[in-house]
């Protein structure tokens, strides 16, 4: 399994990271994607991808909820990171107006400028949405060339949503831990993404899969993830481990 959307290069495993990766490797999980969120992540980023190079590859990107006033400034500094840095793709990138609108066009704008950084280094988006979608196909609407390959990254919308991001290219979904939770509609999404388009991730420490919510998140409970899709598809967990590592490595031109 490769967990595609992980963040336990952040503060909440200062004190077990070591044994974190090690319990993830434990239940099978082969590689993990590290989200970029703000300037100031690009150290742990790093310093984890130099510790477990086998086992970490790293995203850049500007999270949309860290952009504000001086996002020009931001992501200049950041450009030059994306040549000297191996990463796989950008991100986390996209629109979040769930509790702020205030930096909408600057979100957008945003947006528009790592999409073209996808354009320019050959790798693919991740892209975060959350009340949000209108504006990210907007965007892509206007692109202006070709858009790159990715990924939406915790997908909750609907069947309609699917078709309408399908409409713009033949993109990933990334499914985690909200696919276990008893009032989610995820499930019904996953006949209509197909397996061929679903990505595992846990956006740990975020969004720990059932039976573990409410708690701290990690790679290694991605195996919820992943039984939960094979049960709702009707389908082996291997199947699954199979197709979702299939389609990680494709996606981020993993070895």
């Amino acid at each position: 399994m490769i967990d595609t959307h992980t963040h336990i290069y952040a503060s909440e495993f200062d004190d077990d990271r070591q044994q974190v990766v090690e319990c993830a490797l434990e239940a099978g999980v082969t590689h993990i994607i590290l989200p970029n969120e703000n300037l100031e992540s690009v150290p742990r980023l790093e310093a984890m991808r130099q510790q477990w190079p086998d086992v970490v590859s790293i995203a850049l990107g500007l999270h949309p909820e860290d952009v504000n006033d001086n996002f020009r400034e931001t992501l200049a500094q950041m450009r030059p990171l994306l040549d000297q840095l191996p990463c796989v793709a950008v991100g986390e990138i996209g629109i979040d107006l769930y509790w702020d609108k205030t930096y909408r066009d600057q979100q957008m704008e945003a947006l528009d400028t790592q999409l073209h950084w996808c354009s320019e280094k050959g790798i693919p988006f991740i892209i975060h949405c959350r009340e949000a979608l209108d504006e990210i196909l907007w965007v892509m609407d206007n692109f202006g060339e070709p858009l790159p390959e990715g990924v939406f990254h915790c997908f909750t919308g609907t069947a309609d949503d699917v078709e309408r991001v399908r409409r713009r290219g033949d993109f990933y979904f990334g499914v985690n831990g909200v696919v276990t939770f008893k009032k989610s509609t995820v499930h019904e999404l996953l006949p209509v993404i197909g397996l061929d388009r679903i990505l595992l991730e846990t956006d740990a420490p975020y969004l720990a899969p059932v039976p573990h919510r409410g708690k701290r998140n990690e790679p290694a409970f991605v195996t919820h993830v992943r039984d939960c899709i094979a049960t709702w598809l009707n389908v082996s967990p291997q199947a699954v481990d199979q197709a979702t590592t299939h389609n990680a490595r494709h996606l981020f031109h993993l070895p």
